[in-house]
Parts: C-alpha cells; structure tokens; sequence
C-alpha cells in the first residue's frame, strides 16, 4: 500500500488537484499493480516563497510550479518498474492537469511491512501473515 505526500502550489484548482490525485493513483496501478482501492494521498500546499528549489538543477528547467510527490511504499519494486512509474506518473499529469513534465519532482522511501499499521492499531505484518478468513 503506497502512502503519497502530493504538494502543490496553492492556487491549483480543486479540479486541477482531483486529476493529479488520479493521475498518480493510475500510473502506480498500471505501473506496478497496485489495487485500485489502495489510494491514500495527502494534499498540502504551499504559497509563494515556501518552497524553495533549483530552476535548472540537473539541466531541468523549473517553473515556480513544482508538483512534489513523496511515495512511500513496500521495498521490492525493481529500477524498471520505478522508472515506469515515473514516466507513467508525468505522462498522467501532463494530460489530465497540463503539469509540465520538468514541473514534477517524485521521490521515493521504501519500507517492510513491519513499517505499517493500516487500520486498528494492527501490525501489518500480522495481516500479511494471516491466512483464510477468522471465524
């Protein structure tokens, strides 16, 4: 289950911010066969001046429009996969949400199951491990 931190400059229509939602949500299905149900994205947004970063770091020219997702997910994706879901991810956001592609930052953490709890306090390894339906 990916966790994504989706941050946004702070006049981005709600429309605007409901594509780039599914837009990352589609490419992380298609991409590496995420559930359809599995979607938690937290929006935050930031105003003018409150996120700093290079124009042209890496000889990528920026606007003062930068999308930054942050994707938290179980380890195991391989490189190919990864690079998929990135260009999965800018190729959504350009078409659904005009986000220019060198607008959009991804950065990735990975974790075990042991790193999460999704519901009722409980251990999801506890859930992985479980087997058949309790009765």
């Amino acid at each position: 289950m990916p966790f994504i931190r989706t941050n946004l400059p702070i006049d981005t229509s709600p429309e605007n911010q409901r594509c780039i939602v599914q837009g990352i949500h589609d490419a992380l299905v298609e991409s590496i066969g995420m559930p359809q149900d599995e979607l938690f994205n937290m929006v935050s947004h930031y105003a003018p001046g409150q996120f700093a970063c290079s124009p042209n770091f890496n000889g990528v020219e920026r606007s003062d429009r930068v999308v930054v997702i942050e994707i938290t997910m179980r380890r195991g994706r391989s490189d190919a996969m990864k690079r998929n879901l990135y260009a999965s991810i800018s190729r959504n956001l350009e078409v659904t949400a005009g986000v220019k592609p060198s607008d959009i930052f991804i950065f990735m953490h990975e974790n075990d199951y042991s790193d999460w709890s999704v519901g009722h306090g409980v251990f999801a390894m506890a859930l992985v491990q479980q087997v058949g339906s309790p009765k």
